[in-house]
């Protein structure tokens, strides 16, 4: 039986010349600005208008592209030594695009889609099934696709997250640290209308303390805070510059707890952005911890949910 594994993520430009394509991608994309599609194009036309020369000059200060890409391909590589299935990866927003790397799979047997994302939400998960299901219903390989929608409370996959957290102390007494799990942030209205993306995230914290507890790692306090708003429009709270405002212990460690894969939001936004807000503010210590990336224990987490799907 001929099998394989698809790895769907967002995407990142691979490249200064892809920053537009992504962004005008992105603001087309029904599940991020949900209104009828010739205004959804004019939106995403002002905003990549408006966006697009200050987001290609953030992507030349972390390399010229986005950090995903890299690490995406690493983790594939770190998968398919331990699978009996070939692995590969798609993107949402840029190549390599679902319709390309499919069409290159409709004569396999079974093919395990396995979001990046390990909480549920119409805007990253639901959009990227979107278009899995409508490229596999043009190919007619419809009843080959297996897929799951979340794994935020996997065992492994909470300890790979306490591994980079300690990775991130570098043997340092965690009770001189603040904690603070960041999670990219979503418009306020995408929640009340029932997304389910703030309940898993909120899971997720819960059982990434409680494993923290259970190895013996005490910080001052732990946290969770938003980052990535953007427009008008009130998102869910607290937001991160809020909440590093109001800690008086001038030492912390941010973790990216949306993110399985490091990406502009972590190695820019975070490592950069706001690491300017936090010397501003006066902090003696800003940490920016890695996602799980490649760690053999998030590969492992992969695998467990690969082997959960076979029949």
């Amino acid at each position: 039986m001929k099998k394989a594994v698809l790895l769907l993520n967002m995407g990142g430009p691979n490249t200064l010349l892809e920053v537009k394509l992504f962004l005008t991608n992105m603001f087309n994309d029904p599940r991020i600005i949900a209104a009828p599609k010739p205004i959804r194009k004019m939106i995403a036309w002002f905003i990549t208008a408006k966006r697009h020369k200050e987001a290609e000059h953030n992507y030349a200060l972390i390399g010229g592209k986005s950090p995903i890409i890299a690490h995406t391909a690493r983790v594939v590589d770190a998968l398919s030594a331990r699978i009996d299935a070939d692995v590969h990866y798609v993107m949402r927003y840029t190549p390599p695009f679902t319709d390309a790397v499919l069409s290159k799979l409709k004569d396999y047997d079974a093919i395990y889609a396995i979001p990046l994302y390990p909480h549920f939400s119409a805007t990253t998960t639901l959009s990227s099934f979107d278009v899995l299901y409508a490229e596999a219903k043009k190919l007619g390989i419809s009843d080959k696709i297996h897929t799951l929608d979340r794994y935020y409370n996997h065992p492994d996959y909470i300890a790979s997250i306490v591994e980079r957290i300690k990775e991130s102390l570098g043997g340092e007494d965690p009770r001189e640290f603040e904690l603070i799990f960041s999670a990219h942030g979503l418009p306020k209205k995408i929640i009340e209308k029932g997304d389910l993306y703030q309940r898993h995230i909120r899971a997720n914290v819960y059982h990434a303390r409680r494993a923290l507890d259970e190895a013996g790692i005490f910080f001052h306090n732990t946290h969770l805070a938003y980052q990535s708003r953007l427009g008008p429009l009130e998102w869910i709270r607290p937001y991160l510059e809020d909440k590093l405002a109001s800690l008086k212990t001038k030492k912390v460690i941010i973790y990216p707890i949306a993110f399985t894969i490091d990406n502009s939001e972590t190695e820019f936004e975070l490592e950069i952005e706001y690491r300017e807000k936090a010397q501003a503010m006066g902090f003696e210590t800003y940490r920016v911890a890695k996602a799980p990336n490649d760690h053999p224990l998030f590969i492992q987490t992969l695998e467990k949910l690969y082997l959960s799907m076979l029949p």
